[in-house]
């Protein structure tokens, strides 16, 4: 790192004279003592067998939980949750359906159509109470069903939705008007939903745009038939659902509505379409039972403003063993995910001992480890449902998921780039050093979605969440994407993804330096992080601004 050092000098001084008046000076924290052998020593700890995948209520959570409150006892840091203690317990609600559902449609005519569940609609009501009754309510089609003001799109316009259901298309436009190979957040049918539900939606039919004979309607009807979990936070429409091309034409036509009147829906042009006198009655139920697992929280209490927070997070959670996987091959029962996430709980452990270490911040610090990321970021979500610490004076969350282990590298790769100024302020850190800051070169992954990072983005908090380089300093990308694709392929949710003696460090060490000093920095300051103008979260944040003031 040193050699590094020495040719970012230069580049450092003009960085710091060009960079904004708010980002953060890489001198000002303490050199962290990040230790290599103390993140091997933990991750082979609750990586090992006995803590059975670390699936969530299972003996291998409480061993997980131990495990960190102790660190944390050890360390002399206090409890972070709510009341006063370590852990914030979260519920998970899983829904089956409790046989097919009943739809049907009827036209302007009065004619009744009834539509089989996975030939001609799949329909789930997997929110809410888990049931469905929805009768005679009218059917409207908005296109991609997105409002994005940062981008000049609006496929609502004024028509009223309220006690209809919605029919949208899949994803996003191409192109540059959104985010070009990386998706936005309102490609999402979360995110369809929650605009739905806000203008007073009872459901959300996706329109898959397939014929009712096509291989990939049957196996999505497959898919949509299986047991699934409920996000804390979710819109609750009365039902969610997906029809094929068929269906969707036949109801368009009773309408008296053809091509015309959904040409241009990608365009930014087009705003919602009516299709009057075409009612839906959908009647679902499903079972809804409840798991019991925690988040744990540790804090350090700034001295200045201690009611503005920077969160450090990770889950804790992987797959669990042959009791989640009854049907798995091989000799190796247990999925012990050492890469992931043992190193990212274990980074953050090594965060506090950097932070406890140091002078006491003038903010107050989190280390927050999650539940049920495996499940869909669950306790994530559940936090920001009802977060310990109020979300308008959380100054930052960092996410660690996967730390990097590789050689040093030149690249610090990050989800979301181009999203929140975070990026600004690691990049200039990183410039010390002689690094750069990149996107994770895999848009197709859609990775920004995917970690803990991002529960706290869709309620507005700045959040940033590192990922691997592949940039080394010996061998350069084409060394480093090589080896990168080989352990993603062949350990990435596996039981090969094992604690060895040999895992490198190297770019962890030097990843979870600068994830110190940027939380260092944002601690001992006055400022706020914000959003860039393209981000769709920017919005969601200014909400609150009146409480940063």
């Amino acid at each position: 790192m040193t050699s590094r050092l020495l040719a970012g000098v230069a580049a450092l001084s003009l960085l710091l004279g060009a960079a904004c008046a708010s980002a953060p000076s890489p001198a000002s924290a303490p050199q962290p003592e990040i230790s290599a052998q103390r993140l091997s020593d933990g991750i082979r700890t609750i990586s090992a067998d006995a803590f059975q995948g670390r699936y969530p209520g299972t003996e291998g959570e409480r061993m997980t939980l131990a495990w960190l409150q102790a660190q944390y006892e050890a360390m002399g840091l206090q409890p972070g949750g709510p009341n006063g203690e370590w852990l914030q317990r979260v519920e998970l609600k899983r829904y089956t359906p409790e046989g097919a559902a009943t739809v049907s449609w009827t036209g302007p005519d009065g004619a009744t159509h009834a539509l089989e569940p996975g030939r001609d609609i799949l329909v789930r009501a997997a929110t809410n109470d888990g049931r469905a009754n929805v009768r005679g309510a009218g059917v409207v089609f908005a296109g991609y069903g997105i409002v994005a003001p940062e981008r000049g799109w609006d496929d609502y316009g004024t028509l009223d939705v309220r006690g209809k259901v919605v029919i949208v298309m899949p994803g996003e436009p191409d192109g540059e008007v959104f985010n070009g190979a990386y998706t936005t957040h309102h490609a999402s049918g979360a995110a369809k939903a929650d605009q739905a539900f806000a203008r007073g939606a009872v459901g959300v039919i996706t329109l898959n745009p397939v014929a009712a004979t096509d291989p990939a309607w049957t196996q999505a009807a497959r898919g949509a038939a299986r047991t699934r979990g409920f996000t804390p936070g979710a819109a609750d429409v009365e039902f969610t659902g997906s029809i094929n091309m068929d269906t969707a034409h036949a109801m368009a036509m009773a309408a008296g509505l053809d091509h015309q009147s959904f040409a241009g829906y990608a365009s930014g042009s087009f705003k919602a379409v009516d299709l009057a006198g075409v009612k839906l009655d959908v009647q679902a139920s499903e079972t809804v039972t409840t798991l019991v697992t925690h988040n744990l929280l540790a804090k350090i209490e700034g001295t200045e403003r201690p009611d503005e927070v920077i969160v450090y997070s990770a889950h804790w959670d992987h797959v669990g063993g042959e009791a989640q996987h009854p049907d798995a091959e091989g000799e190796d029962k247990i999925w012990n995910g050492a890469w992931d996430n043992a190193s990212g709980t274990v980074g953050v452990v090594e965060m506090a001992r950097a932070f406890a270490a140091g002078p006491r911040p003038e903010r107050t610090v989190v280390f927050a480890h999650m539940a049920a990321e495996e499940m869909g970021l669950l306790g994530a979500y559940a936090y920001v449902a009802d977060p310990v610490y109020p979300l308008e004076k959380t100054v930052a969350d960092i996410n660690i998921d996967m730390l990097p282990l590789s050689p040093p590298t030149r690249d610090v790769a990050i989800f979301g780039k181009g999203q929140n100024d975070l990026e600004d302020r690691l990049d200039v850190l990183a410039a010390a050093e002689g690094r750069y800051i990149t996107d994770d070169r895999q848009p197709e992954q859609g990775f920004y979605y995917r970690s803990d990072h991002f529960p706290f983005a869709r309620a507005g908090v700045p959040a940033l969440m590192p990922w691997h380089g592949v940039d080394w300093d010996e061998g350069g990308v084409p060394a480093g994407r090589a080896a990168w694709d080989a352990k993603f392929e062949a350990d990435y949710h596996q039981p090969s993804d094992e604690w060895s003696a040999d895992l490198d460090f190297r770019s962890a060490v030097e990843n979870l330096d600068l994830l110190y000093r940027l939380g260092f920095d944002l601690a001992n300051s006055t400022d706020w992080p914000g959003w860039k103008p393209s981000s769709e979260f920017g919005a969601v944040r200014a909400r609150t601004d009146a409480a940063r003031r």
